[in-house]
C-alpha cells in the first residue's frame, strides 16, 4: 500500500483550508482584541459587559507586567485548586450516573495541573474515572480558561512590541474575557453543533449495556462529549472525553468529523500570526511567521509520511495498519500525529507508539522544538516570538548591526530572559527523563524495553514540558512518581516561559521605536524566515540529539536490520 492521489488531495485540502482561514479568522481576532466592532458584537458585547460588571473589571484599565503576571498566576492557581478538589469529592456530587469514586490526590493534582496549563495530559480513561460534572465543570471550563490565558500572554507580548515608552501591556482580565467570549465560545458552539450532527454523543444518560455480534457483554459509554471535544480541539487542549481519544467512534465518528477536528487543531494558532501582523502594523511580519511555521510543518509531515510509507524489513511491508485509524487510513493517522504535536494539542486518532520509529521521532521533535510550529493557542506565538528575538540578536552579531525587532533594540536583559524561556523546558525534559530511567519507580511503567522504552519515557516528559499532552500510550503513568513529576514538568513548561515573556513585554514596552534605516536588518524577508527556522532546529538538535540517537534513531536502524 502506497501514498495515493487521494492521500495527496486530503493533505492538500487540509493545508489549503488553514491558509485560507488564517487571514479571515486572524483579522476578526485583531478587531476583537483591539476593541473594535465585529459582526458578532451585537450578540456578544452585552455578555462581555455583564462579566465586567459582575467581576468589577475596569475595561479600560492598564496593567504593567508585574500586575499582569500576578493576576495570571492567581487566576490559574485558583483553577488548579478547584479542579483538584472537584476530583477528590466527585463521589458525593451530582451528575455521576455511574457512581465513580473519588480519585487519588496525586491523580487529581496531575490532572488539575494538566488542564490548567493547557497540557491535558491524562493518566486515566475519562469514561471509567470521571463524572459528568467533573468533566464539564472542571475539565471543560479549564479548556476555555487555559486557552484564553495563552491568548492573553500573546496579546501582552504583542503590545509590548508595538507600544513605545509606556508601562502598560494591557489588562489580563479584559484579554481573558474577550478571548473566551468573542473567540473560543462562538467557535466551540459552532463546532459542537456540527459534531453532534455527525454523531458525536452529547447527553447525560447512564451507560448503555449491549451485546457484540459474538454475544459478549459490552458497556457503551455516554455523556456530554461533543461540547468538550469542540473546545479541546480549538483551544489546543487535547485530552479526551473517552480514553482512546479521537480514535473512539463516539468522539470522531465520520470522515467529516475527522477533517474538521484536524483543521481545528491549528486553526486559531495559525490565524494568530495574522492577528499579530495587524496589531503591530505590519501584516507582512505576520505572514513571515506563518511562512516559517508552515515550512517547518510541511517538512516534518513529509518526513513522517515518507517514513511511514517506506518498507519495513521487520514485517516485510510498508504502511503498517497496526495501531492506526482503520476507518480513515494511514495518511490521516500520520497527518493527525504531526498536526497535534505541532499544535501543542495532544489529541490523537491513532497510537503514536505504533508509528514507525522516525515518524514517532518526528512527533517528538515537533514538541522538542518548543511547540512553535503553530503551537498552542497564544502559546505558539509567544514561543515563536522568543525565537524571533533570539534570531534577530544572533543575526545582528553576525553582520555587525544593532539587533532590533520592529524598531525595538534587543539588549542583554531581553536575551537573558529569552534563553530562560527557551531552555527551561529542555532542562526539565532531560532531568526528569534521566530520573525515570535511573529509578525503579520510573522503569516500572515501561511497556517496552530497549530504545522504544527510552522513547516512551522521553516522549512523556517532552509532552508534559511542552504542554502537549499526547503520549506513546504504552507507558503506565498513573502512579505517584509519574503523576507528581509530570505535573512539575507541566508547571515549568508553562510558567517558565510565560513569566519571561511578560518580563520581556514590559521591557520592550518601555523602549522607544527607532525608525528603520539602511542598517536595519529586515525581519519580513525570505532570508529571515530561513534564519529563524535554522535557529529553531539548531537549538533543538543541540539539546536533544544525543537522547534522540539512543531512542527513535537507534530503533530505526535496528528495524532496518530486521
Amino acid at each position: 500500500m502506497g501514498f495515493t492521489i487521494s492521500d495527496f488531495i486530503q493533505v492538500f485540502l487540509t493545508l489549503a483550508v488553514i491558509v485560507v482561514a488564517t487571514p479571515l479568522l486572524g483579522g476578526y481576532m485583531a478587531k476583537v482584541f483591539q476593541g473594535e466592532r465585529t459582526w458578532l458584537s451585537p450578540a456578544l458585547r452585552p455578555l462581555e459587559k455583564i462579566i465586567y460588571k459582575i467581576c468589577g473589571i475596569d475595561e479600560f484599565g492598564e496593567m504593567n507586567w508585574k500586575q499582569y503576571s500576578i493576576s495570571l498566576l492567581c487566576f490559574n492557581f485558583l483553577g488548579l485548586i478547584f479542579v483538584m478538589l472537584l476530583m477528590m469529592v466527585q463521589q458525593i456530587l451530582p451528575l455521576n450516573p455511574q457512581g465513580f469514586t473519588n480519585t487519588s490526590w496525586h491523580l487529581a493534582f496531575n490532572t488539575a495541573v494538566s488542564f490548567m496549563t493547557n497540557t491535558n495530559w491524562q493518566a486515566y480513561s475519562g469514561e471509567s474515572t470521571l463524572s459528568y460534572l467533573t468533566q464539564m465543570l472542571g475539565l471543560g471550563v479549564q479548556n476555555f480558561f487555559s486557552a484564553a490565558t495563552g491568548f492573553a500572554v500573546f496579546l501582552a507580548f504583542t503590545r509590548g512590541i508595538a507600544r513605545k515608552q509606556v508601562t502598560g501591556i494591557g489588562n489580563f482580565w479584559v484579554d481573558l474575557t474577550r478571548a473566551t467570549v468573542h473567540v473560543l465560545l462562538p467557535l466551540s458552539f459552532f463546532l459542537a453543533v456540527v459534531l453532534v450532527g455527525e454523531g458525536v454523543v452529547q447527553n447525560f444518560n447512564s451507560y448503555v449495556p449491549a451485546k457484540t455480534l459474538e454475544g459478549a457483554e459490552q458497556i457503551l459509554p455516554q455523556g456530554p462529549a461533543a461540547s468538550q471535544i469542540a473546545i479541546k480541539q480549538l483551544g489546543s487542549n487535547g485530552g479526551g472525553f473517552f480514553g482512546v481519544n479521537s480514535a473512539h467512534p463516539y468522539e470522531n465518528p465520520t470522515p467529516l468529523s475527522n477533517f474538521l477536528q484536524m483543521i481545528s487543531l491549528v486553526l486559531i494558532a495559525a490565524a494568530s500570526t495574522y492577528t499579530f501582523g495587524v496589531m503591530v502594523g505590519s501584516r507582512k511580519q505576520g505572514w513571515m511567521l506563518f511562512s516559517a511555521m508552515m515550512a517547518m510543518f510541511v517538512v516534518m509531515l513529509s518526513l513522517s509520511l515518507w517514513s511511514e510509507y517506506s518498507a519495513n524489513p521487520f514485517i516485510a511491508q510498508a504502511a503498517s495498519m497496526e495501531g492506526k485509524e482503520t476507518r480513515f487510513g494511514v495518511t490521516n493517522s500520520v497527518l493527525w500525529s504531526v498536526l497535534t504535536t505541532s499544535a501543542s494539542n495532544g489529541s490523537v486518532n491513532a497510537m503514536h507508539s505504533s508509528l514507525s520509529p522516525l515518524s514517532g521521532g518526528i512527533a517528538l521533535v515537533n514538541m522538542m522544538l518548543g511547540e512553535v510550529i503553530f503551537g498552542g493557542v497564544g502559546a505558539g506565538m509567544y514561543g515563536m516570538l522568543l525565537f524571533v528575538i533570539l534570531t534577530v540578536f544572533i543575526s545582528g552579531l553576525m553582520v555587525g548591526r544593532t539587533p532590533e525587532y520592529l524598531g525595538k533594540k534587543i539588549e542583554a536583559k531581553e536575551i537573558i530572559w529569552v534563553m530562560i524561556g527557551v531552555l527551561a523546558p529542555c532542562v526539565v525534559i532531560l532531568i526528569f527523563s534521566a530520573l525515570a530511567i535511573a529509578t525503579p519507580a520510573g522503569l516500572a511503567g515501561l511497556g517496552h524495553q530497549g530504545p522504544h522504552g527510552l522513547s516512551e519515557i522521553l516522549y512523556a516528559y517532552t509532552s508534559g514540558a511542552a504542554n502537549n499532552g499526547s503520549a506513546f500510550g504504552s507507558l503506565s503513568v498513573n502512579t505517584t512518581f509519574y503523576n507528581v513529576t509530570m505535573a512539575l514538568a507541566m508547571l515549568v513548561g508553562r510558567f517558565a516561559i510565560i513569566l519571561p515573556v511578560l518580563v520581556i513585554a514590559g521591557s520592550l514596552a518601555n523602549k522607544k521605536i527607532a525608525p528603520a534605516s539602511v542598517g536595519t536588518f529586515k525581519t519580513d524577508s525570505l532570508l529571515f524566515v530561513v534564519l529563524l527556522c535554522a535557529i529553531i532546529v539548531i537549538v533543538g538538535a543541540l539539546t536533544f540529539f544525543p537522547a534522540l540517537s539512543l531512542g527513535p534513531i537507534l530503533e530505526h536502524f535496528l528495524m532496518m536490520r530486521g
